[in-house]
């Protein structure tokens, strides 16, 4: 059983969501993929017995899971949005080493003619290590911004949360990623839901974190939202599977069944963060806190 879980969870790291568009609108989203990493199926699945989530994960013989790095390119009118940078490349050693991240954001928006210099907005929903790595570059003994024109926007209360340090997830927040953009300017912190450019806005939507955003867009009648850890993974879809890392699980279960109440009925197009192999889809409901996902196949 042990090798057959090895062997799932190999192949299912050459699956990838990288490359993979849609329309929504007069929208197109672009996947761009920072490569997969490895994260403890314990955490990844908070209270959910093993036996349960090996049904819908492999592991392999650490117990790791393989897990995706999904940012989304957004095109519309004249400005380029990229929603989260992932997971970059600050680690020591010894946290590579855990992690095994592959950090290939910025070689698969090059391969795809996506030059820095051509993204004029970064929305980062939270200021996890793992959505943000690629905010900044370190070169030449300098932490600089890896996208030279472009506006971020992060949450306050995030940014907040993080400076304090606090011994329960201090280790999520590394201040590179972020504090330079602000100390220049590049960097606008917002307090509220509001409107980023014309149909794409950002939520606060609290649960993984008590400030977590999600990313609204909306065209012609269409809406998306890119849920950010509200649902890494379409393996999290049932209300209460969530991560042992929601700082308030409950109202991670309660923002979940909000989201549901109207991302079904409305068939928003849902998009995961962290699955490595379905980058998006419409959930539907299977049975009473039961959630399945319609696949979209884009191209």
């Amino acid at each position: 059983m042990a090798q057959v879980a090895v062997d799932l969870a190999v192949e299912k790291a050459t699956v990838t969501t990288n490359g993979r568009r849609i329309t929504v609108g007069d929208f197109e989203l672009t996947m761009f993929s920072d490569g997969n990493y490895w994260l403890d199926g314990g955490p990844l699945f908070g209270i959910i017995p093993k036996p349960l989530w090996l049904k819908k994960v492999a592991c392999d013989e650490k117990n790791r899971v393989v897990t995706g790095e999904n940012s989304l390119l957004i095109r519309g009118g004249r400005q380029t949005v990229l929603v989260e940078t992932g997971i970059g490349n600050k680690f020591d050693e010894r946290i590579r080493k855990i992690y095994e991240p592959e950090a290939k954001l910025l070689d698969n928006l090059t391969a795809a003619g996506v030059g820095p210099e051509s993204i004029d907005m970064v929305i980062n929903t939270h200021l996890h290590f793992d959505h943000c790595g690629w905010n900044t570059e370190r070169r030449n003994g300098r932490v600089v911004a890896t996208f030279p024109r472009a506006t971020y926007y992060a949450p306050e209360g995030e940014w907040q949360h993080g400076q304090k340090q606090y011994l329960r997830d201090h280790v999520s927040y590394i201040s590179d990623n972020y504090n330079p953009l602000i100390q220049s300017g590049q960097m606008k912190l917002v307090t509220e839901d509001c409107e980023i450019i014309p149909g794409v806005s950002v939520r606060t939507i609290p649960g993984h974190t008590r400030h977590m955003q999600v990313v609204m867009i909306e065209s012609q009648g269409q809406k998306a939202c890119y849920v950010s850890d509200l649902i890494p993974t379409s393996a999290h879809l049932d209300l209460l599977w969530i991560m042992a890392y929601d700082l308030f699980p409950m109202e991670t279960i309660e923002n979940k069944k909000r989201f549901y109440d109207e991302a079904v009925p409305g068939r928003w197009l849902v998009i995961f963060t962290h699955d490595p192999a379905i980058p998006w889809g419409y959930v539907k409901e299977t049975g009473t806190g039961k959630y399945g996902v319609e696949l979209v196949t884009g191209s």
